[in-house]
């Protein structure tokens, strides 16, 4: 049998509420007592119950991650530079795959209560927010808001999306098509404001738009839509996911890409780097952004004034062989 922390107490001759203390490190516990109940928890191999620490330290040093699914490199990213700035403050991180579904989210949420995590990153477009603007959690979220009331960080999609447009225009694509994420999404909205902000200037530029599944985009939906406008000759795509898989479309119906059709995608992961063509891709930065959202949830976990609470990261173009003739 695990021994117990009644086992620590009596092979160091002291009480239950002594090896307790120790374990918490409270300082009301003289130095040489303190050495009896470490040399006991070693000696028996006691490991802490840590549930029953955070009830007692009202800290699990524990923060739920919440994410829509696990199949983008941005949210292993994301989750990397979340681990990494929670490691270096002696947090752990629980992974929350939702699949976007808001039973999911109350289960998880359930989770969070029970078992007093102490924070929440939300990276998902949240269904629950009745539920979570009830709790007392602390709240940040990433790639979107909930609204004002929680700090967030997001990259800088309008941004993104004038510089993908510009990209295409300046490379000499008139009939344009954005193959967006779905139309709920903020990153698509905002992307598609900053595409249409440049393009509004340039009224000899056509532009449609349709939406796809970023993660796993339906080859059969943009190879019709492609047949359809046989005369595009620039594509920007709201994930480099989405792009790579309209390049090989345009291959599969004879176009050359960088020469008959520009592409830019959005993301800036390892696949647009050993695409073929290699693609032209705006950057951005999750692992970064997941530090940053870390430090925010930090701060509020520690009732630490936020001078700035919505972090707009900069991005940037990589231009590549898929936009160049």
């Amino acid at each position: 049998m695990k021994p117990t922390i009644r086992d620590v107490a009596r092979e160091a001759n002291v009480s239950v509420s002594t090896v307790s203390r120790v374990i918490n490190n409270k300082d009301s516990v003289h130095e040489s007592t303190r050495t009896l109940v470490l040399e006991a928890i070693e000696k028996l191999g006691f490991v802490p119950n840590k549930l029953a620490q955070s009830l007692t330290s009202n800290s699990s040093k524990m923060v739920a991650v919440f994410v829509p699914h696990i199949g983008p490199e941005f949210y292993g990213h994301l989750l990397e530079g979340i681990e990494s700035q929670a490691g270096a403050y002696g947090y752990k991180i629980i992974f929350c795959n939702t699949q976007n579904k808001p039973e999911r989210e109350l289960d998880y949420l359930r989770f969070v209560e029970q078992y007093n995590i102490d924070g929440i990153i939300i990276a998902s477009d949240f269904h629950s927010f009745k539920t979570v603007h009830e709790m007392n959690t602390p709240i940040v979220t990433v790639d979107h808001t909930l609204d004002e009331t929680y700090p967030s960080v997001t990259s800088d999609n309008i941004k993104g999306g004038k510089l993908a447009a510009e990209c295409l225009v300046k490379a000499g694509a008139r009939n344009i098509l954005l193959f967006r994420g779905p139309s709920f999404l903020p990153t698509t909205i905002e992307r598609t404001i900053g595409a249409k902000e440049f393009l509004d200037n340039h009224p000899d530029v056509r532009c449609t738009y349709y939406d796809f599944d970023l993660v796993t985009p339906d080859t059969h939906e943009i190879e019709n839509v492609l047949s359809n406008h046989a005369d595009v000759d620039g594509i920007f795509a709201y994930g480099d996911t989405l792009a790579i898989s309209t390049m090989k479309s345009l291959r599969k119906l004879g176009k050359k890409i960088g020469h008959d059709v520009k592409v830019v995608g959005f993301d800036n992961n390892y696949f647009s780097t050993v695409s073929t063509p290699t693609l032209t891709t705006v950057e951005q930065s999750p692992s970064f952004m997941g530090k940053t959202a870390f430090n925010l949830l930090h701060k509020l976990m520690k009732n630490e004034e936020i001078e700035n609470p919505h972090v707009i990261i900069d991005v940037s173009l990589v231009e590549r062989e898929s936009s160049r003739k």
